[in-house]
């Protein structure tokens, strides 16, 4: 069966003279990076014009759930356009940089507090993890997502724990209930692991344990 994915555009356009005032007032870094999600294409095109003359825009992207962006060494800040902070402070965590989010027509940056609250949840899973027996390994068959080789590379290596690898189109936490693991280890939407306590991203785990 065919997939086709149509975009959706946002209607309302923010006022973009007021938007480029409150930019300057509110990021003081130079070189920025921006990222939006699909339906804010547009207003990401016209709001890179017309912050030329005040800002370097030194790269933009779109950001998935699913993608994980690298930003360009030169970026100083990362500016989002979107709705909600799902993206903007998992952003700030993993990229270490300051970042801001543009949501109707207002201009705020991430906290450093709701950046280190995810960093302790992503420590507390980690002593977690390393205190479980039993772990299971979420993989999905979803293009763009499953990472199937890491999965079973990471099964096959794991040392004084039992691993059991669970492949689903769609993964639904509301069901790991009915499993007796301790602890699951995400290789799918590396955004998973933001949504729930209970489960660490596969990535994030092996930079946790170099670092230890």
């Amino acid at each position: 069966m065919k997939t086709i994915f149509i975009s959706a555009k946002i209607k309302k356009e923010p006022d973009y003279e007021n938007v480029r005032k409150l930019v300057n007032e509110k990021i003081h870094e130079k070189n920025l990076s921006i990222c939006y999600s699909n339906q804010f294409i547009e207003v990401a095109k016209k709001l890179e014009k017309v912050l030329i003359k005040d800002k370097n825009i030194v790269h933009k992207i779109q950001v998935l759930g699913c993608s994980n962006p690298k930003f360009p060494k030169e970026t100083e800040a990362v500016l989002i356009i979107g709705q909600g902070k799902f993206h903007s402070v998992s952003l700030a965590y993993e990229s270490k940089l300051p970042a801001y989010i543009l949501e109707d027509g207002v201009v705020e940056k991430i906290s450093d507090a709701e950046v280190k609250k995810m960093e302790k949840k992503e420590k507390a899973m980690y002593v977690k993890y390393l205190n479980s027996k039993k772990i299971g390994i979420l993989i999905t068959n979803k293009p763009g997502q499953q990472r199937l080789k890491s999965a079973i590379n990471f099964h096959k290596n794991i040392k004084g724990k039992k691993s059991y690898m669970f492949v689903a189109n769609d993964l639904n936490v509301n069901e790991f209930e009915n499993f007796q693991i301790d602890c699951w280890v995400n290789t799918a939407c590396p955004r998973m692991d933001l949504t729930d306590g209970e489960i660490l991203n596969l990535e994030k785990l092996e930079s946790l344990e170099k670092k230890n």
